[in-house]
């Protein structure tokens, strides 16, 4: 028998990203415009590959929760877990800060598919410290690379430097609140009502599960194919706006913008993963419109375009293959 996240909860933290999200909307409304009159410039058919490959990300998410949910003996389909994989980036978009209300969604969801809060508070942490293995190593691959190349800057060094200390730093973290347990909060965490119950929860994790080194491995791997997609949607997307076909600067720019937008203290490096990619293609020798053209269809593509489905799925809250039969209200 294990605890539920009870219904309130459920319901006020639906509410809670349902504002946050349509404030984020209205706010950046100019940028989804903007999106628009972009595709209009491109080629259709090379955006139909950026689509496909978009959608490896998302199976590539669930297929890591997948992982650590049968090893821990809570199985799920991957077809109940694709929905909360994209409804997570829509609460990610509408409360940034640390994927807090990403990290609140998922536990919920996976609560509501009947898995123990245990094993959903362990699948959030082997997700966490899979995602930031499997980025730290592709940002050492980076700066590898462009050592190579002799385009290692002392400024890209730097980037990397720091970003490899938040790398240690927040899976580290995850792994001392679930060592703590259940002690006490501070007051102060307590007044904070879905911040306390997600630290509550992430005290539950069976440590079996969170220093199981090869389930880990292959939650890294996972989201390393979300990296690699990723860049893989930027060079289909390059090709889409007339430009070469090149995977190579297309990775080199996706890290460069993501390591730039992670370490940003804007919410989500909006402006700042657009600058650092977009730099980064042109000094490779992309020339400027259509390296910026690119960067700014493949945040359409990793942003807008999933957006809205994961905002209704966000609403609709019913998923199916629980352990009881469909849930939702």
């Amino acid at each position: 028998m294990h605890r539920r996240v009870p219904g309130g909860y459920s319901r006020s933290l639906a509410i809670v990203l349902s504002v946050a999200g349509s404030i984020f909307v209205v706010v950046h409304f100019a940028d989804f415009e903007r999106f628009l009159r972009l595709l209009r410039q491109a080629r259709p058919i090379w955006l139909l590959g950026a689509i496909g490959l978009q959608t490896l990300t998302y199976i590539s998410v669930a297929t890591g929760w997948r992982l650590v949910l049968a090893r821990a003996g809570n199985s799920r389909s991957l077809t109940s877990l694709l929905p909360i994989a994209l409804s997570k980036l829509f609460a990610d978009q509408a409360v940034p800060a640390a994927g807090m209300g990403g990290n609140l969604l998922l536990i919920d969801r996976l609560t509501r598919l009947g898995v123990s809060r245990g094993n959903a508070a362990a699948t959030l942490i082997a997700s966490l410290i899979g995602y930031y293995v499997a980025y730290a190593f592709l940002a050492l691959v980076m700066i590898f690379v462009l050592w190579l190349q002799r385009d290692a800057t002392p400024l890209l060094v730097g980037l990397v430097t720091a970003f490899m200390l938040v790398a240690l730093a927040i899976p580290s973290l995850a792994l001392w609140l679930r060592s703590r347990g259940s002690k006490p909060l501070s007051p102060r965490i307590e007044r904070f009502k879905p911040i306390a119950r997600l630290l509550e929860v992430i005290g539950d994790a069976p440590a079996a599960l969170v220093k199981d080194r090869r389930l880990l491995a292959q939650v890294s791997v996972c989201n390393g194919l979300v990296f690699l997609a990723d860049s893989m949607t930027l060079a289909v997307v390059m090709m889409a706006m007339g430009l070469p076909f090149a995977p190579g600067a297309a990775f080199l720019g996706l890290m460069a913008g993501s390591i730039s937008g992670t370490l940003s203290p804007i919410p989500m490096g909006l402006g700042t993963f657009e600058a650092a990619a977009t730099a980064m293609l042109v000094s490779l020798g992309a020339p400027f419109e259509g390296a910026l053209a690119s960067v700014l269809v493949l945040r359409g593509f990793t942003l807008w375009l999933p957006l809205f489905p994961s905002f209704y799925l966000l609403r609709k809250g019913g998923y199916v293959d629980g352990p009881d039969g469909p849930k939702g209200r």
